[in-house]
């Protein structure tokens, strides 16, 4: 019996040594892998940094490349981890900025950061926080009180653009990459064509060569109560080149809130360079520079829920005393007759026979629509659905409301025109 128990013993007890040494064993392949894990961690980190790092590098050299802007002035030239600036002493903001937007863009996931901050690199010192605010400590100390001098900071190469790396993300918000814009304005339209930029790297998965400028010139308002006597621009420009589908575009925008599309504001880069004076991309090769820079197709760059718009008629196209579609909502309900003329790129008839007409822009993007109902429909000697679709059309009649649109109820043929037939 004695012997038993002292077998029992002795295998419960290596039992339990086997156990020990089992748990052991198990730990340090624990705390190997646990190692191993963040020697990988600090590896994957490490070729992050080094892959920035090359990014920046990339960035430089392509910019170099294509050319900064160059007005045959001498400027002193700012350049950051991801974009370039020529800072204006005078009006206390940036001539231009130059920044590329990357596929990266797309799936970058820095968040803003919000620190506004001055420009180290302004040798003569950007504006400041003072130029656009006054902030003060609460009574209570649980925060600031903000009184605004009614100017949002602006963005010139956007935040949103650096979405990649959180450096060059966090260094958009120097104040030398600001400058003082409309709520109304920047929050919306100006937001608006930021958007139609990334929308267009990422459907066609290319980058782009991005100036910003303000317009700047003499007798321009200041920031009234701006420490540094910051301008206020009336008008922005926006240029872009995409080199790899030899494309090119440019819009000019009022600093005010605007109602019209983005795409009505497009122009080409010429004409951009006539008003500031400056070879935008002063590295390209002539004969790839004139034939980007001279026209723009605006087909191009439409974002995907704006395939098949275009543009609105320019003024020189219309018929005498005629007007375009974007134009139309400065008339509606004035009980007066009018004729807006545009592209019908939409045309639907609906199950009760009613047909329903889009100028210039589909829906949901409409900005002009004209509506024939089935019972009108035997006063015209030919389809509309099938007739009109894709030409350039003039309708007259009163402008209505309908869904905060303009649109225009016609009854028969006589009050439908195409351009050719009212244009020489």
């Amino acid at each position: 019996m004695q012997k038993l128990f002292i077998t029992i013993f002795l295998v419960q007890f290596s039992i339990i040594i086997f156990s020990q040494n089992k748990t052991e064993i198990i730990e340090k392949q624990l705390d190997k892998i646990s190692s191993k894990i963040d020697s990988l961690d600090l590896l994957k980190k490490n070729l992050y940094t080094t892959k920035e790092n090359l990014k920046f590098d990339w960035i430089k050299q392509k910019s170099i490349e294509v050319g900064l802007p160059n007005n045959g002035k001498k400027e002193e030239i700012i350049t950051h981890l991801a974009y370039a600036l020529s800072y204006n002493e005078e009006h206390e903001q940036a001539n231009w900025v130059m920044h590329i937007i990357t596929p990266d863009v797309i799936n970058g996931n820095s968040t803003r950061t919000n620190d506004f901050r001055e420009d180290p690199l302004i040798e003569s010192g950007s504006t400041s926080e003072k130029d656009y605010m006054l902030k003060t400590i609460k009574s209570d100390s649980s925060g600031y009180n903000y009184d605004g001098f009614g100017f949002d900071r602006g963005h010139l190469a956007p935040s949103a653009d650096f979405r990649w790396s959180q450096k060059a993300l966090s260094e958009s918000y120097y104040y030398s990459n600001m400058s003082p814009q409309l709520g109304d304005f920047n929050r919306e339209k100006w937001a608006d064509l930021e958007d139609w930029m990334r929308a267009y790297v990422e459907a066609n998965k290319t980058y782009l060569y991005v100036v910003t400028a303000p317009i700047l010139k003499e007798g321009l308002p200041k920031i009234e109560r701006s420490v540094n006597g910051v301008s206020i621009p009336e008008l922005y420009v926006k240029t872009a080149i995409d080199l790899v589908n030899k494309r090119a575009i440019a819009f000019i925008m009022p600093n005010e809130k605007i109602a019209l599309p983005v795409e009505s504001f497009a122009v080409s880069i010429d004409s951009i360079e006539k008003i500031l004076g400056y070879d935008l991309y002063s590295g390209l090769v002539d004969s790839i520079e004139n034939r980007l820079e001279m026209t723009f197709d605006l087909k191009y760059w439409l974002p995907k829920n704006q395939k098949g718009d275009v543009a609105a008629l320019e003024k020189d196209e219309l018929p005498k005393k005629a007007i375009n579609s974007y134009d139309a909502s400065l008339h509606i309900n004035d009980k007066k007759k009018h004729t807006v003329c545009g592209t019908a790129v939409s045309i639907k008839k609906s199950d009760k026979g009613h047909v329903f007409i889009n100028l210039d822009k589909k829906f949901p993007n409409q900005v002009f629509s004209v509506t024939i109902f089935s019972s009108n429909i035997s006063n015209f000697s030919y389809q509309p659905e099938i007739y009109l679709k894709d030409k350039k059309v003039c309708f007259s009649g009163e402008i209505q409301e309908h869904n905060e649109l303009p649109s225009m109820i016609i009854e028969n043929e006589k009050a439908i025109k195409l351009l050719t037939e009212l244009v020489d």
